[in-house]
């Protein structure tokens, strides 16, 4: 097997900002060649998947301002230097749906987009919702509807591209085969 890694020679800073740290790398390839990376650290996010106790799924509806345009999502957000994810989840969970969960389960992890960021992203499972006596605001800067839907109309959604992210078609692909699961164990 070859060796595939590729070390760094040089690498600076070109942005430092509230969510993202932009770096350019000079990498030693494998064959001896070099090459640029341009780079993007990012602290790492959650997102929760809101089941509710008749099997709908919470949703939150937000302008995207790199897409421009408003898509439909599960809640999510960016771990704080240093805070538990488990703790990110429920703050971010009651911020964006008003919803607090009395269970909170671990599902997975994943690298978002590999190629160029290091942001990984913790995936919860959240059930026995209910809404807490003091609801958690939103950021000033954040503004969201939040909905309620079937599965079926969860992947309804998908289809006429208001769904289009990787974690929230995760989420309904996790919970469409959690569903044939629990089918297949009660036969």
């Amino acid at each position: 097997m070859e060796n595939l890694e590729e070390k760094t020679i040089t690498e600076e800073t070109l942005f430092k900002g509230r969510i993202i740290e932009l770096k350019l790398a000079e990498v030693a390839l494998p064959n001896g060649k070099t090459a640029k990376r341009e780079l993007i650290h990012h602290s790492g996010a959650v997102a929760i998947i809101p089941v509710t106790a008749d099997h709908r799924l919470i949703l939150v509806e937000q302008f995207r301002k790199p897409l421009e345009k408003t898509i439909i999502e599960i809640p999510a957000g960016k771990i704080e230097p240093g805070e538990d994810h488990a703790l990110t989840a429920r703050r971010e969970l009651e911020e964006e749906t008003g919803f607090a969960s009395g269970e909170l389960e671990y599902v997975t992890a994943f690298y978002t987009s590999p190629g160029f960021a290091d942001e990984l992203l913790h995936i919860y499972l959240a059930k026995d919702l209910y809404h807490p006596k003091e609801r958690r605001t939103l950021d000033e800067d954040e503004f969201i509807n939040v909905l309620t839907v079937s599965l079926d109309e969860a992947k309804q959604l998908m289809e006429n591209q208001l769904i289009v992210d990787a974690k929230t078609i995760y989420a309904i692909q996790y919970l469409e085969m959690s569903l044939l699961k629990a089918q297949l164990e009660d036969n």
